[in-house]
């Protein structure tokens, strides 16, 4: 009984592995591809080179595997936390047009799209549900009255600058900490006015701030 459960615990194991090196196969080869194309400077611009296939929540479902195959052909890996779930259908919508070579750039989009897939109409249903079940949980303010006051101002101001104020019970208080340094890189790429470079008549990052009002309400476990 012991060996059968180490064999399959042992062939899960595999299996994980093997997923996750597909993914990242397959994002290094679009990323080739869109690296090359003579557009490639302005996709490259367009999301942040910052989240991995390996940080995508539940990595080996299909939606997980359409994110990949489909996101990465145009630019960066999406993280499906970067807006909320009301709000992914509308952007997913216009992605897929895009795909399809239409979009708001007439010939110049239908060239930047040569040799792109667009996911078929099962395919995108599966892969806008992903993105919406995994999308950011918005704060609600009136749960944390906090956010409004001294302590929750960095917090506040750093992230509502890119998506909703998330949750604080989204990640527990050791796992913050990792995805607020992400978070810094991200704003950093994006030039954000709190990002790298000092200046005092600019707010600034506050780090140390931010951890500490997302850890005191994190969830916990």
């Amino acid at each position: 009984m012991h060996l059968a459960a180490a064999l399959s615990a042992a062939a899960l194991f595999l299996a994980a592995t093997a997923s996750a090196q597909e993914a990242e196969q397959l994002v290094s080869q679009a990323k080739k591809r869109w690296a090359e194309s003579p557009h490639g400077p302005m996709l490259e611009r367009i999301l942040p080179p910052t989240f991995a296939a390996r940080q995508l929540p539940e990595p080996k479902s299909r939606g997980a595997r359409l994110t990949v195959q489909y996101c990465v052909q145009c630019h960066n890996l999406p993280n499906p936390a970067m807006h909320q779930a009301e709000k992914w259908p509308a952007i997913f919508e216009r992605m897929v047009v895009r795909m399809r070579g239409k979009g708001n750039m007439g010939e110049l989009m239908h060239d930047m799209m040569a040799g792109v897939e667009a996911p078929s109409l099962a395919e995108a249903e599966i892969l806008l549900g992903y993105l919406r079940k995994h999308a950011q949980r918005p704060l609600d303010p009136k749960e944390y009255p906090a956010v409004n006051l001294p302590e929750g101002q960095s917090f506040k101001l750093a992230c509502q600058q890119c998506h909703v104020l998330p949750d604080p019970k989204r990640h527990t208080a050791s796992e913050w900490p990792g995805v607020v340094a992400r978070m810094e890189k991200n704003m950093e790429w994006m030039n954000r006015v709190v990002g790298s470079q000092p200046d005092p008549k600019e707010p600034q990052l506050r780090i140390e701030e931010i951890n500490a009002f997302l850890i005191k309400y994190a969830r916990k476990g």
